[in-house]
């Protein structure tokens, strides 16, 4: 039988207490015949669920046994394992949560959520890059947006006080969304020290919504990070690698002849052209004037640096 098909049937016997092989061919649009199947495919399972014969008749989940399904279906079950499996690695609790919902499940869908579970690692370093630790403060954090309780912490050496609203883990950088007496404000975890819960509750915005407000915070940001814009001709081959640096900030105007017009963006002409500077003469920056003269300063400085050092290799040797 189709796993969706046996959540509601499951889903049917725990709010009727009874039904008959017609009243579910009626409810899941299929023949009695097909109905009467998946019943006894149900009991050949595992199920708990059994015929009473006679007029009044049909089946029942025996002792009135129930099961919090919620209406998943085995795809919907996969699905939330494949996400809970990774979150739960770190967690001593998440793992038992884990352990407990899976029990929760029908035998028939446990051995493929206990696959989705186990199929995904998440390793949050890049390479070459050291594990980030979890800020110490963020599950004090979560306990106070879960229960609504106001916050006071030391921020930049000033005190502050907060409602939070909500967390966001962006590439394990923490952030909280608060809001303050000068309105809704955005504070980076692991800058925050002597984080307190108070017993203060708070009531949050009803039109708030955590998701939402973080692409506000995205966009403005992302807005900051490009404020100067360069255009440049690179092999087209490597503009792939082109945009792993400068990530969202990485334009193609046109394509020709194995060449690439690009535009990039950064905060200021300097950041633009250190991070340039490397790539020689690999590429040439059409404009603006500001990132070509940061280029020149770079290379000048490093010819000055190496012709000196060279010339002092040269007399000591």
């Amino acid at each position: 039988m189709r796993a969706d098909r046996l959540v509601a049937v499951l889903l049917l016997m725990q709010s009727r207490g009874r039904v008959t092989a017609a009243e579910l061919a009626a409810e899941l649009e299929v023949s009695v015949a097909t109905a009467r199947r998946d019943l006894e495919a149900l009991s050949t399972a595992g199920v708990p669920v059994y015929p009473q014969p006679g007029r009044h008749g049909g089946w029942s989940l025996v002792g009135g046994a129930r099961t919090d399904l919620s209406g998943l279906s085995a795809t919907e079950a996969q699905a939330l394992f494949l996400l809970l499996g990774p979150a739960a690695t770190g967690s001593a609790e998440a793992k038992a949560a884990l352990r407990k919902l899976l029990r929760a499940l029908p035998a028939p869908f446990r051995t493929g959520a206990q696959a989705a579970a186990a199929a995904t690692l998440v390793d949050p370093a890049g390479w070459g890059e050291l594990d980030r630790d979890r800020p110490p403060g963020v599950s004090r954090l979560q306990d106070a947006v879960v229960r609504q309780r106001r916050i006071r912490f030391r921020y930049r050496d000033a005190d502050r006080e907060a409602d939070p609203w909500g967390l966001v883990d962006k590439n394990d950088v923490w952030y909280l969304i608060a809001g303050t007496d000068r309105g809704r404000r955005t504070f980076r975890v692991d800058r925050m020290t002597s984080v307190a819960v108070t017993e203060q509750s708070f009531e949050r915005p009803a039109d708030f919504v955590l998701d939402e407000a973080w692409r506000q915070v995205v966009g403005e940001v992302e807005e900051k990070r490009a404020g100067t814009w360069a255009t440049l001709l690179i092999d087209e081959r490597f503009v792939w690698v082109l945009r792993g640096h400068f990530g969202r900030h990485c334009e193609v105007v046109a394509a020709d002849g194995g060449r690439a017009r690009v535009r990039v963006g950064a905060p200021t002409p300097r950041d633009i052209a250190r991070t340039l500077s490397g790539w020689g003469s690999a590429v040439q920056v059409e404009e603006p004037p500001a990132v070509r003269a940061e280029l020149a300063r770079i290379g000048a400085e490093l010819v000055a640096l190496y012709q000196t050092q060279e010339s002092y290799d040269r007399a000591a040797s």
